[in-house]
């Protein structure tokens, strides 16, 4: 059993950082790195190079000067439970070569010679928690000596309460823990005397939190429970109520897939903390459907912008659907309040709350062959079931995309005699959201989508940005004929007109 060397927890190992003047860190070589890390059951190996060598200059690796005395001191509070080394790159460039590492600072985890990427923070103690919890087993024993101990030692403990460790849900529990080791602390018991401690019936599943209420016992028949439905239980757990999001947790809230609910708050407001709590009830109702955080207005004023919120105007309030990319930012010149927000989550959910799509202004002419579009627009012109349309979602600021424009100018132009059978579009794509209508979603720019004539699907383009490349793909997949001499719909046949009748007198 592992668990006494994790030292209590990985907070009170940091509190007993090293002070030796010493290095704590193993120095690796070509000669050494074998012998070192192939025995080890886990070793934090960073790459790191003091300069970047270009033929033009030499350029200092501020990462790896940044990381440098954490990684020492981590060091220090580890010694007796994991190794830190280091390679420098500049002098043992042919092993960080064959390392296949490209960048710096790198770091590594090795088990007995077999690495993964290390995802843990770059801080000192953010090290020493990380890495205490690779050197314990995916499931840890849980006794009577422990307990109290382990159940604390991380922000999410699950636990697996059995009467025996074969016994459901232990294989799948253990499958899981192997799986999420990274991501959560995982035990298991079959001492009788702390499930009545704990106060649950074998066989259960508890997870204990260092927020929102210290125990949550698996609501499920866990005898049949399976690794997606224990995993996806810990990640509702994982996240609180009500918290701050920032730049460390925002990914576990977009991991999650649920739509999230700001806050936005000035943190030098005096009535901050009122205001959060006023709205930690919704947030509490509705959990297990949104998210809810709140975020320093002023830090991240742009995020809000993108969030569609216009004035500075704090608090405020807006649901993002991170799936679909839509938002729904509350009206800002209302007062916002608990009851104001209820009801404006519960419209979401019932999907009776339509997203806010930001738009440019309709442009007043279209005088180029590449069709403006703005978001407003977006369903009439790239839904014309009766043209082609291709499509270049960009921003002003992506290189690539000021990159494509002289050529996607030349594409336009190429099909301007033949308008009326397909368009050549372009949008800014950070100014005017997609509608709900849209299939897609927007992740890099530039992004090429093409619908043929008569259907309401897109085509992605993947090929090189030549022209010629961008014509043969219009040929390929346009369904309207794009040759001006060629007759499209009814267009070289006269309009017939029945030829009235000779007129006569009635009689």
């Amino acid at each position: 059993m592992r668990f006494s060397l994790l030292a209590s927890s990985a907070v009170a190992l940091y509190a007993s950082l090293a002070t030796a003047d010493a290095s704590d860190v193993i120095n690796l070589t070509a000669e050494n790195f074998d012998a070192v890390v192939k025995p080890e059951p886990v070793i934090l190996v960073e790459f790191f190079a003091p300069w970047y060598g270009y033929f033009w200059a030499w350029v200092r690796c501020g990462h790896c000067k940044a990381l440098a005395p954490h990684y020492e001191e981590a060091a220090g509070a580890l010694k007796e439970i994991v190794k830190l080394a280091k390679v420098d790159c500049v002098d043992q460039a042919d092993l960080c070569s064959a390392n296949g590492i490209q960048g710096y600072p790198t770091l590594r985890v090795y088990r007995q010679g077999d690495y993964s990427d290390y995802t843990g923070p770059r801080k000192a103690d953010g090290i020493v928690a990380y890495m205490a919890k690779q050197s314990l087993p995916a499931v840890s024993d849980v006794t009577s000596e422990n307990y109290q101990e382990f159940i604390k030692a991380d922000k999410v403990v699950a636990v697996a309460f059995l009467p025996a460790e074969t016994d459901a849900p232990g294989p799948e529990f253990t499958a899981t823990a192997n799986k999420h080791r990274d991501d959560y602390l995982f035990g298991v018991t079959t001492d009788k005397a702390l499930a009545e401690e704990a106060g649950v019936t074998p066989p259960t599943i508890v997870v204990f939190r260092a927020f929102d209420g210290p125990k949550t016992e698996y609501p499920y028949p866990v005898g049949s429970a399976k690794v997606k439905n224990i995993e996806k239980w810990l990640q509702e757990m994982s996240v609180p109520v009500l918290e701050e999001v920032g730049t460390e947790n925002y990914h576990v809230y977009a991991e999650s897939g649920k739509p999230i609910a700001y806050l936005f708050i000035d943190p030098t407001e005096e009535k901050k903390d009122q205001q959060i709590a006023a709205i930690r009830p919704v947030a509490a109702k509705y959990h297990s459907d949104v998210s809810f955080v709140w975020i320093d207005a002023i830090k991240f004023a742009d995020h809000g912008k993108a969030l569609n919120l216009v004035e500075p105007k704090w608090p405020s309030f807006v649901i993002q659907d991170t799936q679909k990319q839509l938002k729904y930012p509350y009206d800002q010149a209302k007062e916002v309040t608990p009851e104001a927000i209820e009801s404006m989550v519960q419209q979401f959910l019932d999907g009776k709350l339509e997203p806010q799509l930001k738009s440019q202004p309709i442009p007043a002419t279209q005088d180029e062959s590449v069709f403006n579009l703005v978001g407003k627009q977006f369903d009439e012109v790239v839904f014309d079931e009766d043209k082609d349309v291709f499509i270049e979602l960009y921003a002003s600021w992506c290189g690539h995309c000021k990159r494509l424009k002289p050529t996607w100018d030349q594409l336009g132009d190429r099909y301007a005699a033949v308008k009326d059978r397909i368009t050549i579009a372009k949008m800014e794509a950070q100014e005017n959201d997609l509608p709900p209508s849209v299939p897609f979603r927007v992740s890099g720019f530039p992004t090429l989508k093409f619908k043929p004539a008569g259907t309401r699907e897109f085509i992605d383009y993947n090929g090189d940005r030549s022209l010629e490349s961008l014509v043969a793909f219009v040929e390929e997949n346009s369904k309207n004929p794009l040759d001006p001499k060629v007759p499209f719909k009814n267009e070289s046949q006269q309009e017939q007109v029945p030829l009235a009748a000779d007129h006569h007198d009635e009689l």
